[in-house]
């Protein structure tokens, strides 16, 4: 699987930004998808994960009632769409890819694929 993150730019705080991010492969609906996020300095942590069908989803604490995660297996494409923006969430996000087979987690060592990042720089 190869993924294409896009979408990321410079937003005041407050405001939103949506990311996407574009799958390569037959199979894309066999995959949790999943965005990280790392800023200069911190390790990489969980956003956000979305099941193969796009029925469930999972959110990190900081991201709740902001974010929203969505998937289009019919594109092989999932979204980010982030609200209510702020200045730490500036980060480089990547979107990444998880085996279903392989049990869900939230661990970036558990993704098997991983976009190139895309940068979010949220001024206050």
């Amino acid at each position: 699987v190869q993924l294409q993150a896009s979408g990321g730019g410079l937003v005041q705080a407050g405001g939103s930004l949506r990311l996407s991010c574009a799958a390569s492969g037959r199979t894309f609906s066999s995959y949790f998808m999943a965005w990280f996020r790392q800023a200069p300095g911190k390790e990489r942590e969980f956003v956000t994960a979305i099941s193969g069908t796009g029925s469930i989803t999972d959110y990190a604490d900081s991201v709740k009632g902001r974010f929203t995660m969505s998937r289009d297996n019919t594109k092989n494409a999932v979204y980010l769409q982030m609200n209510s923006l702020k200045p730490e969430d500036t980060a480089v996000y990547y979107c990444a890819a998880l085996l279903i087979g392989r049990g869900y987690g939230t661990s970036p060592r558990k993704y098997d694929y991983w976009g190139q990042g895309t940068q979010v720089t949220v001024s206050s």
